[in-house]
């Protein structure tokens, strides 16, 4: 019997049960696409675009967002594991894998005749019952040095020790404070250049030409004026020309905006970024008064770089105040120099808040993109462990929580515990892919830890991917941070109840307006 009605020659209507089916075949492909990198074992995806440019990574989110993707379904969950990214910076695997798991279950228990109100319920009760119980096996750190640290890094750094030693040390030189402030996310300090060293550099770095001064000394004790505008004079109309009043005007303009360039050089500038461009009478006059000019920088490295030199950033009217008061908006630094090589301005030891730049390099683009992806996400990991404790990784909090689960699932009644059973089965899917992807058994693995687990009351036991023991993943240096592994559930539980609650899906009439 055939499960599509027809309700207009140009509208189809799916019923509940085929609504759900093809939901959750589309977040199983998904799910498929990334569940293959996840773990210490886990394996790289190659993207390949119509033009033959590839991408190798293990990266979910790159992955995700790479894929080309049409089913809605779909890609309301690569916005969910988007959203994972933009909260924590890690974890996108876990959520998407836990997603996939969480609605397949549903899609079964609806299957076998569950209502879905019942099923997110159940849902609703069992994430926050899990999030509660990895909040309580949270350890924090106290201290930038605490060896737990540098392992969550180095599992979020897929090994790379290098690399997790310039988190660290970037970690270090910024300080606990500032790793805590709410819009600071040290993933953003990354920047990948071809041919660059490993390096953690305190100041900002714009990655820039400057418009003169590329064949001199750096600029020591720097003062530095910043314009998020361009630097010319002010405009008038063409039809304002015509006239001898409008004419004059254009001179007093142009005069005024000499008096004012002239006033730079009087309060000593060395070095001006301006956000858009600047007219060539500033061009020439800044280039004979030898001072550095960078055009057309990026907002946000203009903010950055004027709270770490202390600048104020300024408008081109700006330049009307007094002397004394441009000279108050100026920031200041240690030293900019340009380094021609890697193309680079780089601003050291400015007057205002600490930044740092982790630099990483590779011969080859390709290399150096999966680089920049790796830096990031151990980045990412080392600020969430900082700001929110870690647990035990490998799987292991996720089945200790699915057995605090099945404990639960005892004391409640109705039908919600079909829901808590979807959770459970989430919470246990990355186990059984890591185990899976390492190369053996994830039925059997599953068994043990969780038999293991129950007989030792030990919620930090798993498999040790390289021998297949089980083995304490707190003492083996496995660690995941706290806020990643909540929010991946969260992400999870989100999804779930979205795709489940999706009882039609309509065909949209054509819009003719929309071509």
């Amino acid at each position: 019997m055939s499960t599509v009605k027809q309700v207009t020659n140009n509208s189809e209507v799916d019923d509940r049960l085929s609504a759900l089916l093809t939901n959750a075949g589309a977040i199983r492909a998904i799910a498929s696409a990334v569940e293959g990198t996840i773990g210490p074992k886990g394996l790289d995806t190659m993207l390949v675009d119509q033009f033959g440019n590839v991408i190798i990574t293990n990266d979910g989110v790159t992955i995700l967002e790479e894929m080309d993707v049409t089913h809605p379904a779909a890609r309301m969950m690569i916005k969910i594991a988007q959203a994972q990214e933009d909260k924590v910076g890690d974890g996108t695997t876990t959520a998407t894998v836990m997603a996939g798991a969480m609605i397949g279950e549903g899609v079964n228990q609806a299957a076998r005749g569950v209502p879905i109100t019942r099923i997110i319920e159940g849902i609703k009760l069992a994430v926050a019952e899990a999030q509660k119980f990895i909040q309580s096996e949270g350890l924090a750190l106290n201290s930038l040095t605490d060896p737990l640290l540098r392992k969550a890094a180095l599992v979020a750094g897929r090994g790379r020790e290098e690399i997790a030693d310039l988190v660290l040390e970037a970690c270090r030189i910024l300080g606990s404070e500032k790793l805590k402030e709410p819009d600071f996310k040290l993933a953003e300090c990354v920047k990948a250049v071809v041919g660059a060293k490993p390096e953690v550099f305190l100041g900002t770095m714009l990655q820039k030409k400057p418009l003169n001064r590329l064949d001199l000394a750096p600029i020591k004790d720097a003062k530095i004026m910043i314009f998020d505008d361009a630097l010319e004079p002010e405009k008038i109309e063409e039809e304002a020309l015509a006239s001898e009043a409008g004419f004059n005007r254009y001179l007093e303009l142009q005069q005024q905006f000499l008096h004012n360039l002239q006033k730079i050089k009087e309060i000593g500038a060395d070095v001006i970024l301006l956000d858009r461009g600047l007219s060539e009478r500033a061009e020439e006059f800044l280039l004979d008064a030898g001072i550095m000019v960078v055009q057309r920088v990026m907002t946000g490295e203009l903010h950055k770089t004027a709270e770490h030199t202390g600048a104020h950033l300024l408008k081109k009217t700006a330049l009307n105040k007094s002397s004394a008061q441009l000279e108050a908006a100026l920031g200041r630094a240690e030293a900019v120099y340009y380094d021609c090589k890697l193309e680079q301005i780089k601003i050291k030891g400015g007057a205002g808040k600490p930044e740092a730049v982790l630099t990483v390099g590779a011969a080859t683009e390709e290399v150096l993109e999966e680089s920049r992806r790796i830096a990031e996400d151990a980045a990412s990991a080392v600020q969430a462990a900082w700001n929110g404790g870690i647990v035990s990784g490998g799987g292991a909090v996720e089945l200790a929580a699915s057995l605090e689960l099945e404990k639960l699932k005892v004391k409640t009644k109705g039908m919600a515990v079909y829901g808590m059973d979807c959770v459970i089965t989430a919470l246990r899917r990355p186990f059984e892919q890591i185990v899976s992807n390492a190369g053996f058994n994830s039925l059997e693995a599953l068994g043990d830890v969780l038999g293991a687990q129950t007989e030792r009351q030990k919620s930090s036991l798993a498999l040790n991917c390289d021998t297949g023991k089980l083995e304490d993943m707190l003492e083996l240096g496995v660690v995941d941070p706290v806020p990643v592994k909540l929010h991946a559930l969260q992400a999870a539980g989100e999804a779930a109840e979205a795709i489940l609650r999706i009882n039609t899906i309509i065909k949209k009439r054509h819009d003719p307006n929309a071509e």
